[in-house]
């Protein structure tokens, strides 16, 4: 299937989305903080990240901020993982509030790692 980048501080959330997202097909990969997500980013360009807002260190906000400034990740989709929802205000290609169900998280990730 395709590669899906998860990108939360919440070791929990990110162990049970990769669990369920391997068990589908994905090839997952995991980062605990903006900055970590930037690296897997650059090594493994997935077809989607899954993302926090809310996170010590870099926070989603400067993930995506400097995502979209740069020319190889910056057609990565994102959809934001978070209890924000849309209050979040960050650009994003969709958005699933915490606690999200799994069918929403799983046609989500179709729909961009497609």
């Amino acid at each position: 299937m395709g590669t899906v980048l998860i990108v939360d501080d919440e070791s929990d959330i990110r162990q049970a989305v990769a669990e369920v997202l391997a068990d589908e097909g994905y090839q997952v990969f995991s980062a605990g903080d903006g900055a970590e997500g930037l690296a897997q980013a650059r090594a493994h360009h997935p077809q989607v990240v899954l993302l926090d807002l809310m996170m010590p260190g870099m926070s989603g906000w400067e993930f995506r901020r400097r995502q979209q400034s740069d020319p190889d990740l910056s057609s990565i989709p994102v959809v934001v993982l978070s209890a924000l929802g849309r209050d979040g205000a960050i650009e994003a290609n969709a958005y699933l509030q915490k606690p999200f169900g799994l069918d929403d998280l799983l046609s989500a990730v179709r729909h961009y790692a497609a």
